[in-house]
């Protein structure tokens, strides 16, 4: 058989130029099928992961799936009015969120949006939601205390600003409440704020926002909000944009405190979304890559060394429990992509003691060099004393005769938790709390009934701050003992105890 060369050419030809064709025709698209918040479109050939498509009706959507015939796109809008055969265009950018120092004092949603009717926001830079971490190099070691002003997480499960801390509990159980105080308790020490609310309701996060401006506290906290009556794929975009957002800052050289609030909802979300992507569901019908998901979210927070700027953003996700089983899959991820976290149990918030912190199963992997070295000392041993009593509480229980040791650590463990019960929104200061922890380590409160030991610390820090300021003044620039301050404040505790007796 002959082969005619212009036969090749022509063919060639006609090859080459349905390519040019292709490429031109690559940037538009075809819904194929819609549905529950999720389009299949054709003829995408070139469209990246995370990148933004839009659709009729100027609807965006986002890449989330790259098939060999199609493309799996998640609408970031309603998905009433786009129906099959409608075009899509990509528009070359992948999803991004604005940043700086506008969004302060704003409630905005999973796209930077505001929805708190203050207006526009002023904003001159865009960030991607998705970015990779920063790398090993340029990070440094966690050694600057972020206190929370809750004297049970400050002394025995200390937060460091660039440390990644869970929040762990059931349902109702003051998970919210603590990462509140930790935010209030920011005010005035030059820390930017993000409170991420990932399926909530939203009178719930009307009445966070509320709080924050009755604390005057506004000012420093960015409120990112996808409500459970918002599409999962907005729901899944929040703690990125959040995230983001907190980058920005934290590039600029400043902390950061950034809340997850709750990562178990986010899991949740991500879980709807891969299913009707139609992508394998694993363990507890959650997708394979659901470790990944929060892991990349969460390696994000970090310290950076001086070279770098020396900023830092400090992670608190929040995970809720079901009866208390955190041997479950997505507390298990969690907590293995953190440096520790802070257990909270049902029993204890029912039996009024609150903050209802579990002192054996919290932990900071950080520890002590996320404290001063004042509050290193006298938060020395308190989980100790706390284990102690909590074995001979219920070693008691089947024995009335006690002998005198055995009396001792439970009436010193006794009057320990009633010193760590706080209310909400009650934050101590540093000084205030090592105060209060030394004189019940010296055993000053160990004679007392247990509804004088509040009365007892009230009066003794304000007679301290009264009568010997320079104890308060020692502590607060050096932020140790010296043998003076600590003999002044051991007579001024002691001092105060007898008048208080009398």
């Amino acid at each position: 058989m002959k082969i005619d060369s212009s036969e090749i050419a022509s063919l060639i030809k006609a090859q080459i130029k349905g390519y040019e064709q292709e490429l031109k025709e690559d940037d538009v698209g075809t819904v194929i099928s819609v549905g529950d918040g999720i389009a299949l479109c054709y003829g995408l050939n070139n469209a990246m992961l995370g990148e933004l498509l839009i659709f009729p009706h100027d609807v965006y959507g986002m890449v989330m799936n790259l098939d060999t015939e199609d493309v799996g796109c998640v609408l970031l809008g309603s998905d009433y009015e786009i129906l099959e055969g409608d075009t899509v265009k990509r528009t070359h950018k992948v999803v991004e969120v604005p940043v700086g120092d506008g969004l302060l004092g704003r409630v905005v949603n999973a796209l930077g949006q505001p929805i708190d009717e203050m207006g526009k926001i002023e904003y001159s830079k865009t960030r991607p939601v998705e970015r990779i971490a920063p790398g090993v190099m340029t990070r440094k070691s966690v050694d600057t205390p972020l206190e929370t002003g809750i004297k049970a997480i400050d002394a025995m499960i200390p937060i460091g600003r660039g440390q990644r801390e869970l929040i762990i509990g059931d349902r109702q159980t003051g998970k919210t409440a603590i990462a509140l105080d930790a935010i209030i308790n920011q005010k005035g020490k030059n820390v930017k704020c993000v409170y991420v609310a990932i399926g909530q309701k939203n009178s719930s996060v009307a009445s966070i926002v509320e709080k924050l401006k009755e604390k005057q506290c506004m000012d420093y906290v960015t409120v990112v909000s996808s409500s459970a009556s918002e599409s999962a794929p907005l729901q899944y975009l929040a703690p990125f944009a959040g995230m983001a957002m907190a980058e920005e800052w934290m590039e600029n050289g400043q902390d950061v405190l950034i809340v997850f609030d709750d990562l178990s909802k986010h899991a949740v979300a991500y879980r709807t979304l891969s299913l009707l992507l139609k992508r394998s569901p694993g363990r507890e019908a959650y997708p394979g890559d659901i470790f990944y998901l929060h892991s990349r979210l969460l390696e994000r927070a970090c310290r950076l060394n001086k070279d770098y700027g020396g900023g830092s953003i400090t992670a608190l996700p929040i995970v809720e429990t079901q009866a208390g089983d955190i041997s479950a899959y997505i507390p298990t991820n969690i907590i293995s992509i953190t440096d520790g976290q802070i257990f909270l149990l049902v029993d204890y918030f029912n039996a009024g003691q609150r903050p209802a912190i579990d002192s054996g199963f919290s932990v900071s992997r950080v520890g002590s060099s996320a404290q001063v070295k004042a509050m290193k000392e006298v938060a020395k041993g308190l989980k100790i004393d706390l284990a102690n009593y909590n074995e001979m509480l219920s070693f008691s229980q089947f024995g009335s005769d006690l002998d005198k040791e055995t009396k001792k650590v439970l009436t010193h463990g006794k009057i320990l938790m009633e010193v760590l019960k706080q209310k909400q929104y009650a934050t101590c200061s540093m000084e205030r709390q090592v105060i209060e922890l030394y004189a019940v380590k010296n055993g000053f409160l160990d004679d007392l009934e247990t509804k004088d030991v509040h009365p007892f610390l009230d009066g003794c820090y304000s007679a301290i701050k009264a009568k010997h300021p320079e104890i308060i003044a020692s502590l607060i620039e050096k932020k140790a003992f010296d043998d003076a301050t600590r003999d002044a404040l051991k007579a001024a505790v002691a001092d105060f105890k007898e008048g208080f007796k009398a």
